[in-house]
């Protein structure tokens, strides 16, 4: 088994690829929230995924209320992405430029290291 292939879900029309650095940077989030971003990535869970993208996003662009945070902005966007192939394109244009200007944010040993904002060796 190939690495593309692991991250190809199959769909009504076809094969759909996933971008293994999403899962990288899912993989950072809250266990709880963690769990619940890759359930609603998974196809089946497509319409709950986008009502959930479209929920976050107005809570994003909401962040200055209590509980409500910036934060909320991108993930829904992420998930939002899923769906939406121009936006696709543009997660892609971002992951590259993370992995170039913050490849620490995509480590797959995070938690080991202690230090997250890549201090000098």
């Amino acid at each position: 088994m190939t690495l593309e292939s692991t991250y190809k879900i199959g769909k009504h029309s076809g094969a759909k690829e996933h971008d293994p650095r999403v899962d990288q940077l899912i993989g950072r989030l809250p266990p709880r929230l963690n769990a619940a971003v890759r359930w609603l990535r998974r196809p089946a869970s497509a319409w709950m995924r986008r009502a959930a993208a479209m929920l976050l996003i107005c809570g994003g662009l909401l962040g200055f209320l209590p509980i409500l945070g910036l934060w909320m902005l991108p993930l829904g966007l992420l998930l939002l992405a899923e769906d939406v192939p121009p936006l696709k394109s543009a997660r892609t244009r971002i992951l590259d430029w993370i992995e170039r200007r913050h490849p620490n944010w995509l480590a797959r040993d995070h938690h080991e290291g202690g230090d997250h904002h890549g201090s000098a060796r």
